[in-house]
């Protein structure tokens, strides 16, 4: 009689693909994170208007640094 079930000799150590899509993951989060500040950087005044906001409201979020949520 064995006593090796299937849960145990699963095989828990991650594989090569798991680190690559997590990679993957933040540069496609900072990417967008970055295009999304560009783009708050170049609206104007009459936009933010427009949107029912001022510059000030979005100013902290569109000069933080890509990496920062």
């Amino acid at each position: 009689m064995s006593v090796c079930n299937s849960e145990v000799m699963t095989n828990h150590h991650p594989s090569i693909a798991h680190p690559v899509s997590y990679i993957a993951e933040i540069l496609r989060k900072w990417r967008y994170r970055y295009q999304y500040r560009v783009e708050l950087a170049q609206m104007s005044d009459q936009e933010f208007h427009d949107i029912g906001a001022s510059w000030s409201d979005y100013e902290v979020e569109a000069n933080k640094p890509f990496w920062r949520a």
